[in-house]
């Protein structure tokens, strides 16, 4: 279950250093493999390969209305593997595709993580708190 929030910097090549907390369970549950992809509200989502393959056969189940879709997450789907010091390569395409350029924000989203353009995330989630609460949370208790 991976969670929490780490603000990253991409290197000149375009390389994400996973943080240390998260990377020997990447490691022992995914042998370091990772798959990366689009998310459709603009980040992309970050896999260990055994989670990417069940979420990409419930995608590839889709029916033929959804083929975008489809597109969309596996269609830009990119393997990756941490190299020794813990690094993974964010393809051109994909960064173009989130607007990354350089500083990041990692998120622990449970079975994946999403990675967002910092300044982006930061306005999103300032827009999100300003916004009223979403209906699935009035009877929630905090």
């Amino acid at each position: 279950m991976f969670q929490g929030a780490s603000s990253l910097s991409l290197d000149a090549k375009g390389r994400l250093s996973v943080p240390t907390r998260h990377r020997d369970v990447l490691s022992a549950t995914a042998n370091g493999q990772l798959t990366i992809t689009k998310h459709p509200h603009g980040c992309l989502m970050v896999f260990p390969r055994p989670e990417w393959e069940k979420f990409r056969e419930r995608i590839a189940a889709l029916p033929m209305s959804a083929q975008w879709w489809k597109r969309i997450f596996l269609g830009n789907a990119m393997d990756v593997e941490m190299d020794g010091t813990g690094r993974v390569l964010v393809s051109p395409e994909l960064r173009e595709g989130a607007g990354i350029s350089k500083e990041t924000m990692l998120l622990g989203m449970g079975n994946h993580f999403e990675l967002w353009d910092k300044a982006t995330y930061d306005a999103q989630e300032a827009k999100a708190m300003q916004g009223e609460t979403p209906e699935a949370f009035k009877d929630f208790s905090f």
